[in-house]
């Protein structure tokens, strides 16, 4: 309940600044707001690709929540969501077979991907405590170039060689009831397999011995292990998992999004992962909710910017607002102690009063 009032008065605090902002660069803020919410659900059109644009997000952040909530900060989704995405491209480019084998063995490529990318940093960190930030970091830059050359050099374009071949029918998450139902949005089955992975990661961090053992090794790891739980697998295993979800937002960006993947671009959903998680609280649902929120400022800054003259940088800059104050929720957290036991006291104050009388 704390965790959500905070990341609450993170968005109204964001979206106080950012009319701010707007106001500052003699625009209203009230006209800014609303083409940038209409950009977002205006219709079941713009509705469709705001939770398409959320998908990915919904699956990074969960990446990002689940070492998160196990004392690991892992950095590097976007290399684990780009080469989880890679694999299950080039699953789809490789193999004809009717779709929903073939969708599912991409699916699997892509957590596959995405865990394999995760379990070296988890090693070096299980066997030489290798801090996690640096070896991430370092692994998403091994697979942007790895991707680099794989794509050009197997999977290059019929016309472009910086992006590869488009994927078929039977490879994309995209299918025609979704497409029709959201007036040719590009909503996929991606959404889906996402609120299947949120549904998954409540239940692993809350209801299972796993859950609890990974855990109690991020709580305190000295602790864990008096305990006798395993902690160097604890941290492989939480590192796989992380890894893996980031795979599956690669699966849903490259195969359901868009028709096939580019080089040269490292994704930003790796690390807009982060603010999701932390605005989600590293809870499952408060992901889900803050990854559509994102999801509708990112769908909608260009319909603002297109019906007005407030430039799209602003809504990135509500984002970054937000993800300062619910970073800093501490803060946030110790200014509404301080006004309940204001009111607390006050309260007091008055009951005494009228007890003396």
């Amino acid at each position: 309940m704390r965790s959500g009032i905070i990341s609450l008065l993170a968005v109204v605090f964001g979206l106080l600044a950012g009319a701010i902002l707007m106001a500052i660069t003699g625009n209203n803020p009230i006209e800014g707001y609303q083409y940038l919410f209409e950009g977002g659900l205006k219709n079941t059109s713009r509705i469709g690709n705001t939770l398409a644009t959320a998908t990915p997000l919904i699956f990074t952040g969960l990446s990002v929540a689940f070492a998160f909530r196990t004392g690991l900060f892992n950095i590097g989704a976007a290399g684990q969501m780009l080469f989880g995405g890679f694999l299950a491209v080039a699953v789809g480019l490789t193999f004809d077979l009717p779709k929903p084998l073939l969708l599912s063995i991409m699916i699997f490529a892509g957590f596959l991907g995405g865990a394999l990318w995760a379990f070296i940093p988890g090693l070096l960190k299980a066997k030489f405590n290798v801090h996690e930030v640096v070896s991430t970091i370092m692994m998403n830059w091994i697979a942007y170039w790895t991707v680099y050359y794989a794509v050009p050099a197997y999977f290059k374009g019929e016309f472009l060689e910086t992006e590869s071949r488009k994927l078929s029918d039977s490879g994309s998450l995209r299918v025609s009831f979704l497409t029709e139902a959201f007036d040719g949005s590009y909503i996929n089955l991606g959404l889906f397999l996402a609120v299947i992975a949120v549904i998954i990661f409540s239940f692993i961090i809350n209801k299972t011995t796993l859950g609890y053992e990974l855990k109690a090794v991020g709580f305190n790891r000295d602790a864990a292990e008096y305990a006798g739980i395993a902690v160097n697998r604890s941290i492989i295993t939480s590192m796989l998992i992380s890894g893996g979800l980031a795979g599956l937002g690669g699966v849903a960006y490259y195969a359901g999004n868009a028709t096939s993947i580019q080089i040269g671009i490292l994704p930003t959903q790796g690390f807009d992962g982060i603010a999701v998680a932390l605005l989600g609280a590293n809870t499952g649902i408060g992901v889900l909710l803050a990854a559509v929120f994102f999801g509708l400022l990112y769908s909608g800054r260009g319909f603002m910017n297109a019906m007005t003259d407030i430039p799209p940088e602003i809504a990135d800059s509500i984002i970054a607002i937000i993800i300062y104050f619910a970073a800093t929720s501490i803060l946030i957290e110790r200014f509404v102690r301080f006004l309940l036991n204001k009111r607390k006291n006050k309260q007091n104050t008055t009951t005494k009063l009228k007890e003396g009388e």
